[in-house]
């Protein structure tokens, strides 16, 4: 026990340093550079003309929050919605119309692609219909960004201008932040921080935003695209059968050879609300045996590695307690105190109370029960479910 302690340990002293510092919560999206005295402030003309692209399916509980954020983007060129209303039974595209009739602002198209053909997931076969729609409707020609956004997905009225800025500053071919989940409740408040935490542990941020590095990362619910990186990589088309569409298409971007960059965010927020542990379990369950590539092995390393990483040390500390093994309580304590002392950061980020940080051990240990339930849903022939459709492993790798 004291050996795989000090294993423990290693890896936290390893993970502190030399993973991408993925604990820190700094990457975010850079502000604008104040202008001098002389400066002109950049007319409508200056700015690039966007579509922004909503795929929703049966999200009416979350559209009256999240849909006039949208309608209410104060964008200083042209700009123009295209919800995507995937086979909604709950009248999604009726109550989008009526929201835009309410609300008015950024002019609002509802279109609905139909099924999607074998071999598409649901919401990229949306999003193909979306971008098409966008680019051949009106004057869609000239589009130069597209803003692939959630319909759960809430936008302080700056938020599109600050993306589209920031991509023009920075010369970036894909913008994403990572929308501050929705944390009200006892459960909320015990995995979804963990859940962003994880993801940059998996994808650190600072790695995913160098040229040369090969991490790549998005996330799905806030990405700015250039049209022409798009077109070069081939997205969707290059990543329709993906269930982690986010990171697949930046992947493709990124190996397209485009600049991509990944932060979290201060202004954009979802709002869609798991106050039950079984919400959160679907949503976490549904895709996380498909981030192992759908690889048995890949599945036992994770759980040995989560057993290891996260939950030695407060076992270790316990039995060194116990059995009076001062070695045993050193290795054990230390690495659960750096566990607790990466975690706190991400606390801070979602404003919650930092006891939560000495709990991460017993939140790692839900999400590998919910890994491997992951894989018995896929062994079972359930795939990843969600909203009515399950999708099997890819029959090729996108």
């Amino acid at each position: 026990m004291t050996w795989i302690a000090a294993a423990a340990l290693a890896a936290w002293v390893w993970l502190l340093l030399g993973q991408g510092f993925f604990w820190r919560t700094d990457v975010r999206l850079p502000k604008a550079t104040r202008q001098g005295p002389g400066d002109r402030p950049p007319e409508p003309g200056d700015w690039p003309p966007v579509a922004v692209v909503v795929p929703a399916r049966d999200e009416s509980a979350v559209l009256r929050v999240s849909l006039p954020s949208l309608l209410a983007q104060d964008y200083p060129g042209r700009a123009e919605i295209f919800l995507i209303d995937d086979g909604s039974s709950d009248g999604t595209g009726k109550l989008a119309r009526e929201l835009a009739e309410e609300y008015g602002g950024l002019p609002l198209t509802v279109d609905s692609p139909g099924e999607p053909e074998p071999g598409w997931t649901g919401k990229l076969w949306a999003v193909r219909h979306g971008m098409a729609l966008a680019t051949g409707h009106k004057d869609g020609g000239d589009v130069t960004y597209l803003l692939l956004t959630d319909a759960d997905i809430a936008h302080e009225p700056d938020s599109l201008r600050e993306l589209v800025r920031a991509a023009r500053d920075a010369d970036l071919d894909l913008v994403s932040q990572m929308a501050r989940l929705r944390v009200a409740t006892g459960w909320e408040r015990l995995i979804v921080p963990a859940f962003v935490y994880f993801f940059a542990q998996l994808y650190p941020f600072r790695w995913v935003n160098r040229p040369r590095a090969r991490t790549a990362a998005a996330a799905g619910g806030c990405v700015l695209l250039r049209r022409e990186a798009a077109e070069r990589a081939g997205v969707p088309e290059a990543v329709r059968q993906a269930v982690i569409d986010d990171v697949a298409m930046a992947r493709a971007v990124k190996r397209s050879g485009g600049r991509i960059w990944l932060g979290l965010a201060d202004r954009v927020d979802s709002v869609r609300p798991y106050p039950r542990l079984s919400e959160l379990w679907r949503m976490v369950s549904r895709s996380a045996y498909a981030q192992l590539r759908h690889q048995p092995l890949l599945l036992v390393a994770t759980v040995a590695g989560l057993a290891v990483v996260y939950l030695a040390p407060p076992v270790a500390l316990c039995a060194g307690v116990l059995t009076g093994r001062p070695a045993l309580l050193a290795a054990g304590g230390a690495a659960w105190a750096l566990m607790a002392a990466t975690y706190i950061p991400m606390l801070r980020y979602y404003r919650q109370t930092l006891w939560l940080a000495p709990l991460l051990p017993l939140t790692a240990f839900l999400y590998l029960l919910m890994t491997v339930d992951s894989a018995v849903q896929h062994w079972r022939g359930r795939g990843a479910a969600w909203k009515g459709r399950t999708y099997a492993r890819p029959s090729a790798a996108p």
